[in-house]
């Protein structure tokens, strides 16, 4: 099929059942331009293509096709603004979780935060939530923690690209975290490990995905340690599925939280719930649903 046009192949790739946008990223994308040149695919619609161009685009086509995310594809998503490096080391990041970062930087705006609060984000993946903080609030003291060497990896190389100064750490949520917070922050594993919706992300790591029958495994350790790393008046939120609000908010209850409640994402769903540790002495003090 050499001597194809622009747009043969954006057909050829929607008669594989990608829908057009996706095409046009991809095709972008072999041809070694920005995401923000669709006008030019336009304006180019019946320039012929390389046959190396074609081959390219046909294989990453053909794997969209059968459900690899386009991230993984073009091996960049935006988030927050920030263009970061994704790859099948670490989860796709979601508009969703902008909503986690906008009530994260809500908290650290209050008055009574010091010139240079102390963030933990567990979880950081791609270095997503973290280096979105640090990019808005500069003078943020932040530290991520990753289980996974290779998600590291990823976060420290999208740190050094924005030049955002982020310390990393590898381990399983606090197991190697020293000292206390003022804001702790984490998206993570919240998926049923018997969800049908699983299959859908058969391409990403499972480990960042699902954690135990109810999805609440990894979050029940979180919040059950989460007091003992955060300062008094700090505040611990948590990305969690879309039925889970109420639940994760009964557990920071039942661990001394107050000032429990949830934030909903653009859709309208409860995405994040958290809460604020008084400390040893304030166990106890009324809760705000």
């Amino acid at each position: 099929m050499n001597g194809l046009t622009c747009g043969q192949a954006l057909a050829t790739a929607q008669g594989l059942g990608l829908e057009r946008l996706d095409a046009q990223l991809l095709l972008l994308h072999a041809l070694g331009k920005p995401d923000t040149d669709r006008a030019w695919l336009l304006a180019h619609d019946t320039d012929s293509l390389a046959a190396a161009t074609w081959q390219h685009f046909h294989a990453l086509s053909q794997r969209r096709a059968s459900g690899e995310p386009l991230a993984y594809l073009t091996e960049g998503k935006e988030f927050f603004g920030l263009p970061l490096h994704v790859d099948a080391r670490v989860l796709v990041p979601r508009p969703d979780t902008e909503t986690l970062v906008e009530w994260a930087l809500d908290r650290l705006a209050r008055s009574g935060m010091p010139p240079a609060p102390q963030v933990l984000d567990l979880g950081t993946g791609s270095g997503a939530i973290a280096l979105a903080l640090k990019k808005t609030a500069p003078g943020l003291d932040m530290t991520a923690v990753d289980a996974s060497e290779q998600a590291l990896a990823v976060a420290r190389s999208n740190a050094a690209r924005h030049g955002l100064a982020v310390s990393f750490i590898e381990g399983s949520w606090f197991d190697k975290v020293g000292g206390h917070f003022h804001l702790i922050v984490s998206n993570p594993p919240y998926v049923a490990q018997a969800d049908p919706h699983l299959a859908a992300l058969r391409h990403e790591p499972l480990q960042a995905l699902s954690a135990g029958p109810d999805g609440l495994d990894d979050i029940r350790q979180i919040i059950t340690q989460s007091p003992s790393h955060l300062h008094p008046q700090g505040w611990l939120l948590l990305e969690h599925g879309y039925d889970q609000a109420a639940e994760v908010c009964n557990l920071l209850r039942q661990h001394g939280f107050t000032e429990v409640q949830s934030r909903a994402d653009l859709a309208g769903v409860l995405r994040c719930s958290g809460g604020c540790w008084q400390g040893l002495g304030g166990a106890g003090i009324k809760t705000a649903g």
